[in-house]
């Protein structure tokens, strides 16, 4: 991903595209056979590495059933909330509805894309332990 950034060209980001599908495909036979990945099976690492490879899946469908799978482990203790919240987040800015933890942002902006009810997204980033959005937004902005 960082020679992709570094060496944008059409064939660095076509090489890309292909690791993230093949990713995505890789997951999708882990999900298909034993469920989400979560901690309690496969180690914190491992489960976040998946939310990784989840959030650069070009399937849409698969990040919904995904992400409903995440909701039911988070609930059940086995996942951290903050993993439901990026993915929930990412599934919600694709589908063109505003976002309820503030975690998508804008990489033109700076600047998160909507949130539903953002006087309260902070109360909601904390619950499931996001800091504060301007903290994230100025630390984006230091290191932007």
């Amino acid at each position: 991903m960082r020679l992709a950034q570094a060496d944008p060209a059409p064939l660095r980001r076509h090489r890309l595209a292909q690791c993230h599908r093949d990713n995505a495909e890789a997951l999708a036979a882990i999900v298909a056979r034993h469920g989400w990945p979560h901690a309690d099976l496969v180690g914190s690492p491992a489960s976040t590495a998946a939310v990784m490879i989840l959030l650069h899946s070009p399937d849409l469908g698969f990040r919904l059933r995904c992400r409903d799978l995440i909701a039911r482990a988070t609930a059940d203790g086995h996942t951290p909330a903050i993993h439901f919240a990026y993915v929930a987040d990412q599934c919600a800015v694709d589908l063109g509805q505003p976002q309820y933890y503030g975690t998508r942002i804008s990489p033109r902006t700076l600047r998160p894309y909507p949130i539903r009810h953002p006087q309260s997204v902070d109360e909601r980033r904390s619950d499931v332990g996001l800091g504060p959005l301007q903290e994230q937004l100025q630390a984006l902005r230091i290191t932007g």
